[in-house]
This record gives C-alpha cells, sequence and structure tokens, in this order.
C-alpha cells in the first residue's frame, strides 16, 4: 500500500494542460468538470472460528464531463494520462456537439472538514486486525451456549478525490471509511435464528476495535437472534405500526426520499412531483438531508461536482419545500444546487443522492405512542426491501418485530413485512416520538447500478392502517 498523497497534476499531469484540455472539451457547454479518484479497500471477513477471507483492492482513474442542457458526453478511464485525458475530452465533446452555452456558475469551495484525512487501512496493523477478529469470535461463542456459528468483519477504506473545473477551481478531499459487523447463528430445539449488528463511519479504527465498542456489537447480535428464536408467526393483514428510532429510517430513505431526488422530480416521474408548496405529509413531520454531520457515513464536505454539502430541509411541518439537486437538474428547474451530486467512482457521472436522511422528532413519549397502540406491530429492526423510486411503492421485511395489542408488547413475530407507498405514508404519521436518532453507520444506496454510502434516521413513529404481510392469525 502507498502512503504517496494522490497529486495527479504532480504525478502524472500537468495543471496547466489539464485544464486546458478540459476548457476545449467544455466550450460552448453549461457545466463540466475533471474528476480524479484513486481508492483503497481493505475487508477481513472472521467465518465460523477461521478466517474465511482477506481482500485488498486499489483503483485510480478519472471522468471527464461536459453538460449541455439535458445531454452529458461523459468519458472515464483507469489510465491517469495527458493521452487519455486528450481522448476522454474528444468523446465527451461529440456528445455534446457544438454546444452554444455559457458556464454555469461555479461551485463556491469550502475549507470545511467534516472527518478525519488519515488513512483507516493503516489504523492497525493486519496480525491486530486478525486477532481482534479471534476476540470477537471468542466472546460472541461465551456470551451463550446456544451460539453455533459466528462471523465478523472489519472493514476500512479511503477515497482521495480531486476536482479541476473550467473556470481553474480545484478541490481536493480525503474521505476515510470504516465498519465493524458481527453476526450470530443460535440454535435451539433444532431452530436456528440470526442476529446482526454493526456500524461505523468517515473514522479511524481505533475506536471501533475498542473491545467496549465490539463487545457491544456482538451482544447486540446474540440479542436479536435469541429474540427470534422466540417469533411467532406475523399476523397479517391493514393495522396501525410503530416503527423504532434509527435504522428504521431506512424505509424513509427508500419509500420517499428518493421521490424527493431532483432528476425524478424533474422528469416528472415521482410521486411527489408538481407539488411544492402544497402538504404531502402529516403536521409536524420535517425530513431533511444532511451531509454536514461530522464523521457520519453519509456526509461529505463538498459533493462530487464540487458543491459544499448542506443540511437541506425537504418537508417543513408537512408541507413540500425542497429537492435535492445535483448541478444539471437544479439548472434545469432553476433553482440551486443542494451538495447532491454524487457518484460511485470516477467511471460514473453524478446524479442526485441522498447523504443522511432523517425525520426530525417531536413531543412524544416513546413508550405513550407504544402504549396507544391497540392492534399491531412494533417493528425495531429492518433487512432487505424492495421499492418502486417512481411511485415509491416498497415491500420491507423486519428483522425484530413485536405484536402490540392493548398498548402491550407481546411476542416476538416472524415473517413480518411492511408492505405500502412512501406518499400515503406520510400522510398516515399519527405520532412522533422526542427520541430521534440515526441509524449506527450501515446504509448503502443504490440507484441507476452506483452505490454510494449514506446515513438514515427518525425517532419513534406511529404510521396509522399499513399493510403487515405475514401468516393470518
Amino acid at each position: 500500500m502507498s502512503d504517496t498523497p494522490f497529486r495527479p497534476f504532480e504525478q502524472a499531469l500537468d495543471s496547466e494542460q489539464a485544464l486546458a484540455t478540459l476548457r476545449s472539451a467544455t466550450l460552448g457547454a453549461e457545466d463540466g468538470e475533471l474528476f480524479l479518484e484513486r481508492r483503497r479497500g481493505e475487508a477481513l471477513v472472521f467465518d465460523d472460528g477461521r478466517v474465511r477471507n482477506a481482500s485488498y483492492d486499489a483503483s485510480e482513474g478519472f471522468g471527464l464531463r461536459a453538460v449541455n442542457g439535458e445531454v452529458t458526453g461523459y468519458a472515464h478511464s483507469s489510465e491517469i494520462s495527458q493521452a487519455a485525458l486528450d481522448r476522454a475530452a474528444t468523446t465527451a465533446r461529440l456528445a455534446v456537439g457544438a454546444g452554444g452555452g455559457t458556464l454555469a456558475d461555479a461551485p463556491q469551495p469550502t475549507n470545511k472538514r467534516l472527518y478525519t484525512d488519515e488513512d483507516p487501512i493503516a489504523g492497525a496493523s493486519f496480525p491486530v486486525k486478525i486477532e481482534t477478529l479471534r476476540e470477537i469470535d471468542a466472546f460472541a461463542r461465551d456470551l451463550d451456549s446456544r451460539v453455533v456459528q459466528v462471523s465478523a468483519t472489519i472493514a476500512a477504506s479511503l477515497q482521495e478525490i480531486e476536482i479541476l473545473r473550467p473556470e481553474g477551481i480545484h478541490l481536493c478531499d480525503v474521505r476515510p471509511m470504516t465498519r465493524v459487523n458481527v453476526s450470530v447463528i443460535v440454535e435451539q430445539n433444532g431452530r436456528r435464528e440470526t442476529g446482526t449488528a454493526g456500524g461505523g463511519g468517515r473514522v479511524g479504527l481505533d475506536g471501533l476495535l475498542d473491545p467496549a465498542d465490539w463487545q457491544d456489537k456482538a451482544r447486540e447480535a446474540l440479542r436479536i437472534a435469541l429474540v427470534n428464536l422466540d417469533a411467532v408467526p406475523a399476523p397479517a393483514g391493514v393495522m396501525d405500526v410503530v416503527l423504532g428510532p434509527g435504522w428504521p429510517g431506512i424505509l424513509l430513505h427508500e419509500a420517499i426520499g428518493h421521490g424527493l431526488e431532483g432528476d425524478f422530480n424533474r422528469k416528472g416521474s415521482s410521486a411527489f412531483a408538481g407539488l411544492m408548496g402544497q402538504r404531502i405529509a402529516a403536521p409536524g413531520v420535517t425530513v431533511l438531508d444532511d451531509g454536514t454531520i461530522p464523521d457520519r457515513r453519509g456526509s461529505i464536505s463538498f459533493d462530487d461536482e464540487g458543491t459544499p454539502s448542506g443540511r437541506n430541509v425537504l418537508i417543513e411541518d408537512g408541507i413540500l419545500v425542497g429537492y435535492m439537486q445535483d448541478r444539471q437538474n437544479a439548472r434545469l428547474m432553476g433553482v440551486k444546487p443542494t451538495g447532491n451530486g454524487r457518484r460511485e467512482s470516477y467511471a460514473h457521472a453524478p446524479m442526485p443522492r441522498m447523504t443522511n436522511t432523517y425525520m426530525l422528532g417531536g413531543d412524544a413519549r416513546p413508550e405513550d405512542i407504544v402504549a396507544d397502540l391497540k392492534d399491531g406491530i412494533y417493528a425495531v429492526g429492518f433487512g432487505g426491501g424492495q421499492v418502486d423510486i417512481t411511485n415509491g411503492k416498497f415491500v420491507f421485511s423486519c428483522t425484530e418485530a413485536y405484536r402490540v395489542q392493548n398498548g402491550k408488547v407481546g411476542a416476538p413475530v416472524k415473517g413480518a413485512t411492511l408492505i405500502g407507498d412512501g406518499a400515503t405514508v406520510l400522510t398516515q404519521i399519527r405520532a412522533l416520538g422526542n427520541d430521534m436518532a440515526l441509524d449506527p453507520g450501515m446504509g448503502n444506496c443504490g440507484k441507476a447500478g452506483q452505490w454510494v454510502p449514506v446515513g438514515v434516521g427518525q425517532p419513534t413513529v406511529m404510521i396509522g392502517g399499513l399493510t403487515v404481510g405475514g401468516s393470518a392469525t
């Protein structure tokens, strides 16, 4: 692994020549940039008492973009050289044609730093990481005799980027990411169940390798697995549902968040298109996308176009007040970019994407919200799901949920799925807890084949009349 700083303009490119090439590619265009990236990542997986996988990957390259109206010319290469840049400029230029546009206003640079620039892969030696995984395995097995299998993962990566814009603005960012996951399988009377816990963020590995941190994760994974050992078949039908705080905000992210991204609304394919300034949610519901929270998984000092990240209010007291925008869609819609232009890597063009999307809390005590639930489900953990981004229709599976009757939390239920659509769910929110929390740092978001890290969050929320799929009681 090289500790050499990522400085392509010193090592492989001449900055003045690269700028001249970029300006030639964007002549007559409305926007464009040269995005350079180097990424390194390491993942260690300890499964069933042995190292199952130890991987290290490294990549670097650039992407050159020219934008005119709705047309985007994009070319990328894993070879950072002037010859490759010349070829990319020719390709991007062909896509936008003769142009005739005027460059949009450049983003205002920021010196704000939201996370460390230390390499988390180098934060601990390889033997220390392996020994930590062995300790996690042994600790989890010692917690309960019913544990029959343990899987633990330590992952770290570092993304270094440079952005050169036609105006001559040069931006640099170093983005670390770390995560530790623990999964356990328990067995009792021939029945096996799984529990998983984990998290991290744009932080070093030292805190995550602290026994106090991973022991909490192991205990939580075991707790979830043991809860599911006692789970009974979930009921089915239309009923009120209470969602717990934190990670259940993934439902908000998928069912509502994507529908508030600028491109879907500009094209009229979102359920929220054309509703700016109108009530789309129950009173009291305020939803934000905030990429400025220090050290969070979804945070970015500036987006992949160079726009500083922002704290953007999307829904305020139930009223739609904003969309998440990249530069292209913002320009076409006559609004300002919001710092949400993101891309998976240099091989991808940016598009409007979420950062940390969450719902603000209310005044109700969580225990009072559950006590008001007469007959329904209390869901505190979510697994996989499917969402139609254009209309917000979703199906989510619950990894931890309980039957509630007459305000009393009863047996855990297995096989519960929540079915609905985001636009309707927003209007059916009946109570907001005072316990808003962000997730522990484990979210990834997919869109158009691109994946980026994100954060989610919400308070305890009661939703009226949600369809629950399960086994009829």
